[in-house]
């Protein structure tokens, strides 16, 4: 028996990676162009479109970024008309990576912050997955991945929202497996560790005496890999779970983590 490595390539296939103008969703939307797929992002607003756009550009990617809110779900309906209309075709491949997180204590969240932290986190990937997936049928193909967290299985102060909501994206994940598997639609989930983005840049500096941002050195205790991950860690499994590689992989969440979840901790000295 041989292997055929050509079930990695994405080569025609349209991708559609929501809020990846930067980060971890830009990360996969090049890991996914490089391996052939075509690119279409979205972001909230013109400004964020724009800089994607310059960011594609200097990559050397031919990517389409469209505005559009991912918690409205008329846009996002519109969003999939204009890209089946750009690209000549529905998405064979979603990835649901827009998200926010609001760390506040829970006795001083209000419940205006929790809705907003669920409605785009949880309630977005269910509006958009659900736009795509008559495609996927009609297709008889699709890959949609979803970003979950650690925070899908652990709790930690000041994250009630987002960790409600991830933990529910971890089950939306399943039940679209559950529900359109028989339509050789696979939906797994990728959950992040801890990554060196501009957003984490603040928790990573050091400190005048020269030692480590006490959460940084916190994170590096807890991770056998001694190390923050990268979005260059996320690219290889996106890859994976977006190609034909996959096609038997359902309802998984893959946790790059660094083998946090694997790990206990250090003993105390």
């Amino acid at each position: 028996m041989t292997f055929d490595m050509s079930k990695f390539s994405l080569e025609g296939k349209v991708a559609l990676v929501t809020g990846a103008s930067y980060g971890i969703g830009f990360g996969i939307a090049s890991a996914f162009a490089a391996a052939g797929a075509k690119i279409a992002f979205n972001d909230i607003n013109e400004a964020a479109v724009e800089r994607g756009m310059a960011a594609y550009k200097e990559a050397g990617i031919d990517a389409k970024g469209y505005v559009a809110d991912v918690t409205d779900e008329a846009a996002v309906n519109q969003l999939i008309a204009d890209i089946e209309q750009d690209f000549g075709t529905s998405p064979d491949i979603l990835v649901n990576n827009a998200g926010i997180i609001k760390r506040i204590p829970m006795l001083e969240m209000s419940a205006d912050d929790w809705r907003k932290v669920i409605d785009i986190d949880l309630t977005g990937p269910f509006i958009v997955s659900k736009a795509v997936i008559p495609g996927m049928i009609k297709k008889g193909h699709g890959k949609i991945i979803n970003i979950c967290s650690m925070m899908s299985e652990l709790g930690r102060e000041t994250v009630s929202a987002y960790a409600a909501a991830k933990g529910g994206l971890k089950m939306l994940t399943r039940n679209i497996c559950s529900e359109y598997g028989e339509h050789n639609i696979q939906c797994n989930a990728i959950g992040p560790g801890y990554i060196a983005t501009p957003q984490t840049a603040p928790l990573r500096e050091r400190q005048p005496d020269g030692s480590r941002h006490p959460f940084d050195a916190f994170i590096v205790a807890k991770t056998p890999a001694a190390r923050w991950g990268t979005p260059e860690d996320l690219q290889g499994p996106a890859v994976f779970l977006a190609s034909d590689a996959s096609d038997f992989v359902n309802g998984l969440v893959l946790y790059v983590d660094g083998g946090i979840l694997a790990y206990i901790g250090k003993q105390p000295q």
